[in-house]
C-alpha cells in the first residue's frame, strides 16, 4: 500500500472497529481522493450508489465528465490546505441526479503534507425541493401582489415607497424611492390627513377616502385601506397601502347631487335677473303710460339686458345638464371680442388692469357655435380678471388677449400675471364645481368652457405657477371635426 493510501485510510485503520462502523454508516457520501483525483476509498453509502469505484476518477464517478470539474473543491484543498464547501449535483450509477453540499478536509502526512482529500457530499435534495416549494409559493404571492386589480404599495415609516404593483406603476410611475404624498398627490409635502402614518402609530388598519392624480395628470377617487407588516418582534417595520378607484361611483353620486347644488346656486341669481327683468317691464310700461321715450327707451335695455344674461345662464346650464348639440356656422372672433370689448375693458379699469387684444384685420373665420364660443372667450378673459384681481403682491396688473390663424388651427391666447395656480389647482381647473375663489366662483365656468373647447374638437393647455401668472392655449379646428374625448362630467 503506498504512502498516500496507507495515510488516507489511517483513521480507518486503528484497530477499533467503531471508527470503522462509523465510517461505513455515516448518513451520506464519504470518499477519499488522492492528488490525481482518484477515489482511493468510500463508505458503504457511496459504494451503494455510485458502485465499487475505487481507483477511478471522482469527475468520472460523480459528474460522468472526461476532465476535471470546474471549481472542483477537492483540488481547492490541495492548493491551499483548507477545507472548501459547495454545492453540486452528482448523478448515481442508476441515472439519478443528487444535490448534494460537500465539504473537504485535508488529510495530512507526519510532515504535514496534504496527501489525501477527504470529501463529504450530504444529500440535500429534501432542502431543493423545500427550496423549490418556497420559491414557487413566493413568486404565486408576487404574481396575486403585481396582478390585483387595485393600486398597492408598501411604504416604511419615512412615507418612502418600497414596492409597488404592477397596476400602480402604470398608473402612477414607478414610485420606489419617492414619497407617497409626491407620487400620487403631487404634493411637497405630507398630507394633513395620512392613515399609513395613523397605521404606523396604532399598529390597527385605517381607511380613508383620497383624491389621487395619475402620471398624466387625470383625477381619481379611491378607497384606502392601510395595513401594518410587522417584524419579528411585532414591531410595525412597513405599512401595506391599498387604494381602490371609486370614480365612476363619484362620477354617478356627483351628477346626481350637482343637479340639486346647481338648482341651489343658481336660484339666487335667476331671482336677481327676474327682479331687474320686472324693473325694466316696469319702466317700459310706466314710460308709454306717461309718454316719456327715454324711460321706455331705458326700459327697454333693461330688459333686453336681463333676458341675455338669462339666455346665458340658460345655456350654461343645458351644458352642463345635457349634450347640446353646437350650432355650426362661421365664426368671427373678431366681431365677437368687439361685441364684448367695451364691457370687459371696464372690467378691467375697475380691477386696476390693463387689458391688451391682438386680433388681426386678416384673422378670418372658422365652423363653431358662435354662442359657445363667446361664453368660453368671457370665462376665460374673466377668470385672469379674477386671478388679477386677487393678487395684492401688485397694484397693476396686465392681460393679453391673442388670437392667430395658424396651418390647422385658430389659436387663442390668454396670458394675465395675476396670483397663479400650483399644480394641485391647474389638475382641478376644470373639474365641475371646482373654484379656487372661495364663494366668489361657482365652478361652472371652467368647466364649461373646457367642454365646448371639446365639443369643437379642440384642445386647451394651461401654463400657470404660483406669482407667476397664467397662460391659457386655445385650439379650435379650422375644419370641424367631432370630440376624441370621453365625456368625464363628474367632480
Amino acid at each position: 500500500m503506498s504512502k498516500t493510501e496507507t495515510a488516507a485510510r489511517e483513521p480507518n485503520t486503528r484497530g477499533d472497529a467503531s471508527y470503522e462502523r462509523y465510517w461505513e454508516e455515516m448518513p451520506c457520501y464519504l470518499s477519499v481522493h488522492d492528488p490525481a483525483f482518484r477515489i482511493i476509498d468510500g463508505n458503504r453509502r457511496f459504494r451503494e450508489d455510485f458502485g465499487e469505484s475505487i481507483g477511478e476518477f471522482c469527475y468520472k464517478v460523480y459528474k460522468g465528465r472526461d476532465e476535471i470539474c470546474p471549481d472542483c473543491p477537492v483540488e481547492a484543498t490541495f492548493a491551499d490546505g483548507q477545507s472548501h464547501p459547495s454545492e453540486q449535483l452528482l448523478t448515481t450509477r442508476a441515472g439519478a441526479e443528487v444535490p448534494v453540499m460537500v465539504h473537504t478536509t485535508p488529510i495530512r502526512d507526519e510532515a504535514g503534507e496534504v496527501v489525501a482529500v477527504m470529501e463529504m457530499h450530504t444529500d440535500i435534495g429534501e432542502v431543493k425541493r423545500l427550496q423549490a416549494l418556497l420559491q414557487r409559493s413566493q413568486e404565486r404571492l408576487g404574481q396575486l401582489f403585481e396582478e390585483v386589480p387595485c393600486f398597492i404599495t408598501v411604504q416604511g415609516p419615512d412615507r418612502i415607497v418600497r414596492h409597488a404593483n404592477r397596476k400602480f406603476r402604470e398608473t402612477f410611475g414607478d414610485p420606489v424611492g419617492e414619497n407617497c404624498f409626491k407620487m400620487y398627490k403631487h404634493r411637497e409635502e405630507q398630507c394633513l390627513v395620512c392613515p399609513m402614518q395613523q397605521t404606523f402609530d396604532s399598529g390597527e388598519t385605517r381607511e380613508h377616502e383620497e383624491v389621487l392624480f395619475t402620471k398624466e395628470g387625470a383625477k381619481l377617487n379611491a378607497l384606502c385601506t392601510t395595513a401594518p407588516l410587522r417584524n419579528a418582534d411585532g414591531e410595525v417595520e412597513a405599512v401595506i397601502e391599498m387604494f381602490i378607484d371609486i370614480t365612476q361611483i363619484r362620477e354617478l353620486q356627483s351628477q346626481l347631487a350637482s343637479i340639486g347644488l346647481l338648482v341651489g346656486s343658481i336660484s339666487h341669481g335667476i331671482k336677481g335677473l327676474l327682479t331687474g327683468l320686472d324693473g325694466g317691464i316696469y319702466m317700459v310700461n310706466s314710460g308709454f303710460a306717461k309718454d316719456k321715450p327715454e324711460r321706455v327707451e331705458k326700459g327697454w335695455e333693461m330688459v333686453q339686458r336681463n333676458v341675455e344674461r338669462i339666455r346665458s345662464m340658460v345655456l350654461d346650464i343645458l351644458y352642463y345638464a345635457k349634450d347640446r348639440e353646437l350650432t355650426i356656422e362661421d365664426v368671427d372672433l373678431a366681431e365677437i371680442v368687439a361685441d364684448v370689448r367695451e364691457g370687459l375693458e371696464k372690467k378691467a379699469s375697475d380691477a386696476d388692469t390693463e387689458l391688451h387684444i391682438d386680433i388681426p384685420a386678416d384673422c378670418g373665420v372658422f365652423p363653431g357655435d358662435s354662442q359657445a364660443i363667446r361664453a368660453m372667450l368671457l370665462n376665460l378673459l374673466e377668470n385672469s380678471l379674477d386671478a388679477c384681481r386677487m393678487d395684492s403682491d401688485q397694484n397693476r396688473h396686465t392681460i393679453r388677449f391673442e388670437v392667430r390663424r395658424e396651418t390647422l388651427w385658430m389659436v387663442i391666447e390668454v396670458e394675465d400675471d395675476g396670483i397663479g395656480m400650483d399644480r394641485e389647482t391647474r389638475e382641478k381647473l376644470f373639474s365641475l364645481f371646482f373654484s379656487s375663489k372661495g364663494v366668489k366662483g361657482t365652478g361652472l365656468g371652467l368647466f364649461i368652457s373646457n367642454k365646448i373647447i371639446d365639443k369643437h374638437g379642440g384642445t386647451i393647455e394651461v401654463d400657470s405657477e404660483p406669482g407667476r401668472g397664467t397662460q391659457f392655449l386655445v385650439r379650435l379646428p379650422l375644419q370641424a371635426r367631432p370630440s376624441t374625448k370621453p365625456e368625464t362630467e363628474g367632480a
